[in-house]
């Protein structure tokens, strides 16, 4: 183990976590896209849970997954800042900021659809409301 990748990782704040939950998702099937990257941007601009957070934070928190990412358990560790950063109101929150993501470079590919698998079980949710979630985000990006 090199000792970049020993250094702890501070606790995610609420607003990091939201943020860390996109980030795993834009890179759940390889580099983070100009899409994802723009629609993380936009929801971090619009939504009032990042009333106080701006977007160039973006960057910082993406820096800290990626060296999360680095780790053979990186993933789970990430998991473990995402949930305990989160009271279970946000849970819900940070599926459907993924579940946004997803959605902005268009069709879901395998891997992020097993992440959102993963991130709905790393959150406890629901199913059927990790399922309703996902819904509402699809018909929200219909194509006509």
């Amino acid at each position: 183990m090199t000792a970049r990748s020993a250094t702890p990782i501070a606790p995610f704040t609420a607003q990091e976590a939201l943020v860390c939950a996109m980030v795993l998702m834009s890179v759940a099937d390889g580099p983070m896209s100009d899409a994802e990257l723009g629609m993380m941007s936009r929801l971090v601009q619009e939504l009032p849970a990042f009333s106080d957070f701006h977007s160039r934070e973006i960057e910082t928190v993406t820096d800290a997954v990626t060296r999360l990412l680095g780790r053979s358990d990186g993933l789970d560790q990430a998991m473990t800042l995402l949930r305990d950063a989160l009271p279970m109101r946000l849970r819900e929150t940070a599926y459907l900021l993924a579940c946004e993501v997803c959605a902005a470079d268009g069709e879901a590919t395998q891997e992020e659809l097993q992440f959102l698998q993963d991130l709905r079980i790393g959150l406890d949710l629901d199913r059927l409301i990790a399922g309703a979630i996902e819904r509402a985000a699809k018909a929200r990006y219909q194509i006509i």
